[in-house]
């Protein structure tokens, strides 16, 4: 593996970690000539191959890219780091994986990635949803935006109770 700032091929992994499924490991490297630290992710190659099924019933390769991308643009300008937008992508990619072989509806991939993007930043999820749900009207914005509120109210009224 060569350093991303010094290019150099001499490292030592200092931290190790499989994700749940086992599918993805997370290595946390250090580089021997800068010292400098950077993250990989290994993830184990599939002999087949997942599509998804998109709302007009086409079918396309599962590309976990697609999912970094649609977050990247919804936490555009956000407090959210590339190692955030990271493990968001992993916990979806868990779901999907965990419940599907062949294929997967872009509907179940869609509501993983709001899932876990909600917990993060509030905002962001309200961009994503925006964009995945396809709002007719200000209205549906508006509704999710109340949904998102209660949620968020609700999750911080319990927490005072978990003592």
């Amino acid at each position: 593996m060569r350093c991303p700032f010094c290019k150099e091929d001499r490292d030592k992994v200092v931290d190790s970690r499989a994700s749940d499924s086992g599918r993805i490991i997370r290595r946390r490297r250090q580089c021997l000539a800068c010292e400098k630290r950077f993250t990989t992710y290994e993830k184990i190659g599939e002999s087949f191959k997942l599509y998804v099924v998109k709302k007009d019933n086409s079918r396309v390769p599962y590309d976990r890219e697609k999912i970094i991308a649609g977050l990247q643009k919804a936490c555009y300008k956000r407090p959210v780091s590339a190692e955030q937008i990271q493990q968001i992508a992993d916990k979806a990619e868990e779901d999907i994986f965990k419940n599907f072989d062949k294929e997967v509806s872009s509907a179940f991939v869609g509501e993983s990635v709001m899932k876990h993007l909600r917990a993060v930043d509030k905002v962001a999820y309200i961009r994503f949803a925006s964009v995945y749900r396809q709002f007719e009207d200000a209205g549906e914005l508006i509704e999710e935006v109340s949904e998102a509120i209660t949620r968020t109210e609700y999750t911080d009224q319990t927490k005072l109770f978990d003592v």
